[in-house]
């Protein structure tokens, strides 16, 4: 039992330590590790959607450089000066003027060319309604919009890391916004067109305003650079991207793309948005296709910046949140053991002080170092074992009682089955004696009948048998009174006497007076300690109880006179008292006492230690003093020092009730 104790109580220390633990070691790293991987995707997305942002706000000034190439040659086209100088100016001067028009005109409005078409030009061409399109022309087509593009247009390609295999080695093409209004003569006639735009290949104008428009000083943290980029296809026609990383190197213009962010923008026409190797770097990147009129892609619009300082930031924050749980876990942990030892402490001293207790030791819990249910649970145990110890006493001191009782009952019940065996016995008795009785009582009175008309016949011829005739007559009468006792004993109804409330000292006086020649003639002194008036009444038939005294004083009388020893003192103490509601009367003397063989069958009838007695005397005397609910019983009285002096005979009555 007590190792089955102990492992059940390191159990207990073991459950709480994973209950404390498990949930610590397993699913705070756990949660950690989402942690961490949510915020590593919630830095991703943010990174995306500012670069999300960055592309708009790109595509927006885009679109206005786009705009304002449309509304400066339709502004061109529709000004007085244009139409004056075409309506007024004589043929032989109209070209110089016109060309020195134009030259102002496209130096005001921001142009790489603008130029005028004769009428017949078709109107279906690219910005032939006067809005700037996407356009990507040939080095003839551009050399024939203006001397000198086609040679600022021809880039030479650079290797670059990820592009897509391609066996080119320049690119001669330019990507362009163009535009085309209709010049009209008052009469509203069309008298020619005019045709402006910008060359976007290495245009670094355009670019860096889009660039310093998307990321002004101080837009991005952490040190990053923002940097834009127009394509043509897949080349860098205009970047800021710088070559190796060095601010100060030459732009990184005739790079590719990667093949991942062509095939998808280019490819399927999507618009990219997240890291991309740039050139010698990931940046967080965001490109979108630029189409032409036709709706045909054909270059791409790209912002970033780059992705290097966020990833330090990011990943500096992310082991900040990991050191920060792995120090919470470990104050968690060195919190969680510390309130489980709490716990699993002083439960193991209360199993500790159960196996104690049950080992038979006088343990207690006693104070403990826990808080809330512990503390009082302790208190409980031993509020609950000082109570089990005091019912302890209690059933034992009432086991004892109870084995007081038992032995008492068992007495009562040895005593109630000993008085109905002699209840039983003295019915058989009785019954056998009134049946003797009644057979014997014929003869004697024959006998007795004879006796007499045999000393009246005779007359004083029986004088000299006149000593004979008396013995018999005397033997006749002792048969006549023992069949009389008989006849009470068994029908004591009919020999019952008027029973009335008596004092037991004043019937003890009377009594003397009948046996004091008796007592004076043995030589017998009396002590008498019966005051009259010194006890309550008993009820009880006075010449009943006078005969139950007289018996007893005669029988201690003759007890001393014939077993006494020569010249010993006879001495008769007579007392009577009252205890509990009872009358004692105690007839007790100085003769040889009562052996126990004697004690045992005392109070039987026929029993006696006399020659000439009939051993009816005490039986019938307790039969008397039962008939009164009282009790007839015998002792030995004691001399101080444990030896016998003498018996002692005790009535016990009921007293009378007032």
């Amino acid at each position: 039992m007590t190792a089955v104790r102990a492992a059940g109580a390191g159990s207990i220390r073991t459950r709480l330590l994973a209950l404390t633990l498990v949930p610590l070691l397993g699913v705070l790293p756990l949660l950690g590790l989402v942690l961490l991987l949510w915020g590593n995707q919630a830095i991703d997305l943010l990174l995306s959607g500012r670069v999300r942002s960055d592309l708009a706000v790109a595509q927006g000034y885009f679109d206005r450089v786009q705009a304002e190439v449309g509304s400066g040659t339709q502004a061109v086209a529709s000004s007085h000066p244009l139409v004056r100088t075409l309506a007024l100016t004589p043929p032989a001067e109209r070209e110089a003027a016109l060309a020195a028009l134009l030259a102002r005109e496209q130096v005001r409005h921001r142009l790489d060319f603008l130029r005028m078409l004769p009428p017949q030009a078709s109107e279906a061409a690219a910005g032939s309604g006067g809005e700037a399109v996407v356009a990507v022309m040939d080095a003839a087509q551009l050399e024939a919009l203006a001397p000198g593009l086609a040679e600022r247009a021809h880039i030479g390609l650079v290797d670059s890391d990820g592009a897509a295999p391609s066996e080119r080695v320049t690119e001669s093409r330019g990507l362009v916004l163009i535009a085309q209004a209709r010049i009209e003569n008052a009469a509203g006639a069309t008298i020619g067109w005019l045709q402006g735009g910008v060359l976007l290949n290495r245009n670094l104008g355009v670019i860096d305003h889009i660039n310093q428009i998307v990321y002004p000083d101080g837009a991005l943290a952490f040190g990053s650079q923002g940097t834009a980029t127009l394509f043509l296809d897949d080349v860098r026609i205009s970047t800021n991207v710088r070559l190796f990383g060095d601010p100060q190197a030459e732009r990184a213009v005739g790079t590719r793309v990667s093949a991942a962010v062509r095939e998808a923008v280019l490819g399927r026409g999507e618009t990219w948005l997240g890291r991309a190797f740039v050139v010698k770097d990931w940046y967080v990147s965001g490109y979108r296709p630029l189409t032409d009129a036709s709706g045909r892609r054909v270059g791409m619009l790209y912002v970033g910046f780059l992705e290097r300082p966020f990833v330090v930031v990011k990943y500096a924050v992310l082991a900040g949140i990991g050191l920060l749980f792995f120090v919470v876990m470990l104050l968690a942990a060195w919190w969680s053991l510390r309130s489980a030892a709490r716990i699993f402490r002083p439960l193991e001293r209360m199993t500790e002080t159960m196996q104690q207790v049950e080992s038979g030791q006088a343990a207690r819990v006693g104070p403990l170092q826990a808080d809330g249910e512990i503390e009082r649970l302790g208190a409980t145990l031993d509020h609950l074992l000082d109570t089990v110890d005091d019912k302890t006493r209690a059933l034992q001191r009432w086991g004892e009682e109870l084995d007081a009782k038992v032995a008492e009952r068992t007495a009562a019940l040895q005593a109630a089955q000993q008085q109905l065996v002699r209840s039983e016995r003295l019915a058989t008795i009785g019954q056998l004696a009134a049946s003797i009785a009644h057979e014997i009582n014929n003869p004697i009175a024959v006998i007795q009948g004879n006796l007499d008309l045999l000393q009246m016949t005779l007359g004083e011829a029986a004088a000299p048998a006149r000593d004979e005739i008396r013995l018999i007559d005397a033997q006749v009468e002792r048969m006549r009174l023992i069949v009389a006792q008989l006849l009470q004993q068994a029908r004591p109804n009919e020999y019952a006497g008027y029973a009335e409330a008596l004092d037991p000292a004043e019937v003890l006086q009377a009594s003397l007076v009948l046996v004091r020649h008796l007592l004076e003639r043995a030589q017998v002194r009396l002590v008498l300690r019966a005051p009259p008036g010194a006890t309550p009444p008993v009820r009880i038939n006075r010449q009943e109880l006078q005969q139950v005294l007289i018996n007893l004083i005669v029988n201690a009388t003759q007890a001393m006179q014939e077993q006494g020893e020569a010249g010993a003192a006879r001495e008769l103490d007579i007392a009577v008292r009252h205890e509990d509601g009872r009358v004692l009367l105690e007839v007790s003397d100085s003769g040889p006492g009562l052996s126990e063989a004697v004690r045992a069958t005392l109070f039987q009838p026929f029993f006696t230690t006399r020659r000439d007695g009939n051993g009816l005397g005490l039986w019938i005397s307790r039969g008397l003093l039962e008939r009164y609910g009282g009790e007839l019983r015998a002792a030995n009285r004691c001399d101080g020092e444990g030896g016998a002096r003498g018996a002692v005979f005790t009535l016990d009555l009921p007293a009378a009730e007032a």
